[in-house]
């Protein structure tokens, strides 16, 4: 049984992107397929995906719990 990191909206975060380290807020945890900027999200409830938005831009990415690590403010 593998162990998923599970956070929760509200929590600060960050994560690699290909601009570097990137830090942002968990805006919506998604326990099911979706649609998203044109693509599948594949989740589930026992593997969710984070939406978070970008702390410096209005980026908003969509992560599985698995790429965050989370920040203490």
């Amino acid at each position: 049984m593998t162990s998923h990191r599970q956070f929760k909206i509200g929590d600060h975060v960050s994560w690699n992107s290909e601009a570097g380290r990137v830090r942002g807020h968990i805006t919506r945890v998604v326990t099911s397929n979706i649609q998203f900027k044109g693509y599948t999200v594949h989740a589930t409830k026992d593997d969710p995906q984070y939406e978070i938005k970008s702390d410096t831009t209005d980026h908003i990415a969509m992560h599985k719990g698995s790429a965050l690590r989370k920040l203490s403010d």
